[in-house]
């Protein structure tokens, strides 16, 4: 079962009033066959602890590893993942759909 947003959303702000360093991944568009709709969240802690999804799990793994980096140097990044993009038949997007994911550190506070 997928969380919801509103799960994910609590645990992020958890995480960040417990002390761990967070980030939040949005997909912020699709294209063609997505597996998650815009709007969707996936939150990585500094460990590379999840929850959530982004793409139903065909390219958790490379967003995780990216906002481990985004946690680590305050960057916010912008990923693109789509059949024409040899990284996404290596991370497994092979849907035939693109899709755009924002990932951004938050700190207590700032989950709304």
């Amino acid at each position: 079962m997928i969380s919801t947003d509103t799960d994910i959303l609590s645990t992020a702000e958890a995480w960040t009033k417990a002390g761990r360093s967070v980030a939040l991944a949005t997909v912020i568009e699709t294209w063609g066959s997505a597996p998650r709709p815009v709007g969707s969240h996936l939150v990585i802690d500094g460990e590379g602890n999840f929850l959530g999804s982004v793409s139903g799990g065909c390219v958790e793994g490379a967003v995780v590893e990216e906002a481990v980096d985004v946690i680590a140097d305050g960057t916010a990044r912008t990923l693109e993942f789509g059949v024409a993009d040899e990284t996404a038949w290596k991370v497994g997007l092979s849907c035939g759909g693109r899709i755009r994911v924002y990932v951004e550190r938050i700190s207590a506070g700032t989950v709304n």
